[in-house]
């Protein structure tokens, strides 16, 4: 094998299409080695092979369900044992249109594994390593659902509400520890992620992004030092304010007692 790119390894779950094998693509032609990770191994495997040939830096599939505990460990273990990894985006999820009255729970509960269990394990894998390592990045996938969470089915906004949540308790634990932390917050973006959810039609809507523009936004998102990336956002004093007043609120709840509205003596 080749030596390792000076940018490092980035590692991409869910890579094998739609946005995940975007940001292969982006990250490649930005001189990063990649490990992609995916469930479909042919998909996986002919996707790294045409990646390696077109942009010449070194391309491992690794071939794995999430949302299985043994292979799920197996991803653990590279993100905690190379030190060649500088970048990990947490990419793969799972969707549903479903209310709570038409989804099954059994697939609620997978979603949970996917997009919350899988992403916080390997979040804590790779963060002490990069940690001492001196340097590291870690981009998570969230959706505008994290806030917009009435959109679509509520499991799906509940774990991406987590997924931007737990962005920022990164955020402040690894500040000043050389990890960058970004939490990108797609809106409708035109992938497979719609024909699995159930809602084939949004795919080709005229408010759907196209994915490479999703990632090229919020690769520049990541350039630019954001902590929080949402490109379908105009107005980005919306969220600014937004955010501003709920940090302010968080200084109002240290109070004993109720608040005199609910005339408790």
């Amino acid at each position: 094998m080749s030596k390792t790119s000076p940018k490092g390894v980035a590692l991409v779950t869910g890579a094998s299409s739609g946005i995940g094998a975007i940001y292969a693509d982006r990250l490649a032609e930005r001189g990063y080695d990649l490990i992609l990770v995916a469930r479909n191994e042919d998909r996986l495997t002919a996707a790294a092979e045409h990646l390696q040939a077109e942009t010449g830096v070194n391309v491992t599939p690794l071939t794995a369900d999430l949302g299985n505990h043994t292979d799920l460990a197996k991803v653990e273990a590279v993100l905690r044992d190379n030190p060649d990894i500088t970048m990990l985006v947490n990419n793969a999820g799972v969707g549903s249109v479903a209310s709570i009255l038409q989804a099954d729970v059994d697939k609620m509960e997978a979603m949970i594994d996917v997009n919350i269990t899988a992403l916080t394990r390997l979040t804590y894998a790779a963060a002490p390593a990069f940690v001492a390592r001196g340097k590291g990045a870690i981009i998570n996938i969230s959706s505008a659902v994290a806030i917009a969470v009435e959109n679509l089915n509520g499991v799906y906004s509940a774990s991406k509400s987590y997924v931007l949540s737990f962005g920022h308790s990164l955020q402040k634990d690894l500040a000043d520890k050389g990890v960058r932390v970004q939490t990108v917050l797609p809106a409708a973006t035109a992938t497979e992620f719609w024909d699995v959810a159930g809602y084939a039609p949004q795919k080709t809507s005229d408010t759907t992004m196209r994915a490479e523009d999703l990632v090229d936004a919020a690769l520049a998102g990541f350039d630019a030092g954001e902590l929080v990336t949402i490109p379908a956002l105009h107005d980005t004093k919306a969220w600014t304010q937004w955010e501003a007043e709920r940090r302010a609120m968080a200084s109002k709840f240290r109070n004993p007692k109720p608040a005199p509205h609910y005339h408790v003596a």
